[in-house]
């Protein structure tokens, strides 16, 4: 041996973290990092929370036809699939992460980094955000590094030495601070969601009380349904009426915190409070309320009593100025609708600022404090929830949510109808059969359904007493079914003479169209 190589200083045992434990370090830093960003903003507002804002962009960048298939598939449960896909993937990019750090913990803090990012340019996005908001996604970003580089000095290692000498850090000392990791993210995340819902509009709802219009609904007829046949329901139990809208966390908006600012092309610009609207002469009205993306015989259609003012009086307070063409509607949480002018000052067609729904106020779901009703328009230009600014415009000043995705400017209900019993792939017995549905033309009204077996002649159904042009009617039949297996398809005619086409097309740009049809099996 030469004396510089017995002068030369002794390399350092090159190691690197143990497989396993790599992954869970990038798994833990990404838990503490999202819960400290939750617990953030809980005191300043749920959506500043880095993983539901990213989540709402999500939303917002997802392609129309993703989206349609989502809310078809899913229903309610579309955001909660998109939350749990986004957690998948943020998961193994994590593990991923933790794993290309085993000799160094550069890459993994690289990947908290832009996870940081991301964070902070989706809570910057945020229409219903300020600046202040940026805490949380900082938080984030602190906590994600500190808790990885932690982790990464403490986690056991495996020695790359030829002779497998083992000193370091044990995996006890490991153990404990994963487990500390846990318990801290756990009680962040907890916490967050504790303040958030401590915040919540539930106990201004409460304190809202009864709401009695001075013009009531009239009374819904007793054979207004043939629920005892199969049909739903002439109005929709709350708890069961359709939603489909692109909020992740439902607002929370309490009354005293609300108002309504109305501008734009108008003589005066106006602003309500809730306490304006609520002690108003309140008016109620039987509406039936249909989403675009509702597919052939699909359940995204829904009656209520809305009770509410006359979106016409508002206008005409404010006085809309010639050549106005849409309201621009927006929703606290920044989504946009633009409703056509000549439909929310139509007075025949009942548009309303609705605060209450079926003799309560609305449910939070629903848009509380305060949600647009403009019948005979499918929901996504007619009735935003939420709603917190309406400015008077024209089409080309201003491009709502879903037009900016190419759905159609004005969308006016479609003539459809739907067999609600008995449904499809059915066993029936031979002979007989009643056949029960609904059938909707909102602001037309409906003049008859038919069904027909297999390829035979059209017959006519049994129509529900109408209750007005803006509501579904029920229909039920007998129809004569011998052994075998046979479709039965129904469709309507409008009471402006349209009998709705055979032709299906989906949802996108302007709803769905076609024949809804059931397989039933007699024997």
């Amino acid at each position: 041996m030469t004396a510089t190589e017995l002068d030369a200083p002794e390399a350092p045992p090159r190691t690197r973290l143990r497989f396993f434990a790599a992954a869970f370090t990038g798994i833990l830093a990404l838990a503490a990092a999202l819960a400290a960003g939750h617990l953030v903003a809980g005191f300043i507002s749920v959506n500043a929370s880095p993983y539901l804002a990213v989540g709402n962009d999500a939303i917002d960048l997802t392609p129309v036809e993703l989206k349609d298939f989502a809310v078809r598939t899913f229903g309610t449960y579309d955001k909660l699939v998109l939350l749990g896909s986004m957690a998948v993937v943020m998961v193994g990019v994590a593990a991923l992460a933790g794993v290309l750090s085993r000799r160094s913990p550069v890459p993994g803090t690289v990947v908290i980094a832009l996870f940081g990012l991301v964070g902070t340019f989706a809570v910057l996005e945020r229409p219903d955000l300020s600046a202040v908001a940026l805490l949380a996604p900082l938080a984030s970003l602190v906590v994600g590094i500190a808790v990885f580089l932690l982790l990464h000095r403490i986690a056991p290692r495996v020695w790359r030495e030829a002779d497998g000498e083992k000193t370091g850090t044990s995996r006890r000392a490991f153990l404990l601070g994963g487990a500390g990791v846990v318990v801290g993210a756990g009680a962040a995340g907890l916490g967050g969601q504790l303040i958030s819902s401590s915040r919540d509009a539930t106990a201004s709802r409460e304190a809202v009380g009864k709401l009695v219009p001075a013009r009531t609904a009239p009374t819904i007829p007793a054979d207004a349904d043939f629920s005892k046949l199969g049909t739903p329901p002439f109005l929709t139990p709350n708890d069961k009426f359709y939603r489909v809208d692109t909020a992740l966390s439902v607002p929370q908006v309490r009354t005293e915190d609300w108002s309504l600012r109305l501008h734009g092309m108008v003589d005066r610009e106006i602003r309500y409070s809730y306490n304006d609207i609520r002690n108003r002469p309140l008016v109620e009205r039987t509406v039936t309320m249909t989403c675009v993306s509702n597919e052939v015989g699909g359940d995204y259609v829904s009656t209520a009593n809305f009770i509410g003012v006359d979106l016409a009086d508002l206008l005409a307070e404010a006085g809309v100025r010639s050549g106005a063409e849409q309201l621009f509607c927006t929703s606290v949480d920044g989504w946009t609708s633009g409703t056509p002018v000549a439909a929310a000052t139509d007075r025949g067609r009942g548009a309303m600022l609705a605060i209450g729904m079926n003799g309560e106020p609305l449910p939070l779901e629903h848009g509380f404090p305060a949600r647009l009703v403009t019948p005979g328009l499918y929901g996504y230009v007619s009735a935003t929830k939420w709603v917190v600014d309406i400015e008077v415009t024209t089409w080309a000043a201003r491009q709502a949510y879903w037009l900016k995705r190419s759905w159609a400017r004005e969308a006016p209900i479609k003539t459809e109808s739907r067999i609600d019993s008995h449904r499809g792939f059915a066993n029936v017995q031979k002979g007989k059969v009643r056949v029960a549905g609904v059938a909707w033309a909102q602001h037309t009204g409906i003049e008859k359904v038919e069904v027909r077996i297999d390829q035979g002649p059209w017959q006519a159904t049994t129509l529900s007493q109408e209750v007005n042009l803006n509501t579904w009617r029920m229909w039920w039949t007998e129809v004569d079914l011998p052994a075998g297996v046979h479709q039965v398809f129904c469709r309507a005619t409008d009471k402006s003479g349209y009998t709705q086409t055979n032709q299906r097309a989906g949802t996108v740009p302007d709803g769905a169209t076609g024949w809804h049809n059931v397989t039933f099996t007699a024997a």
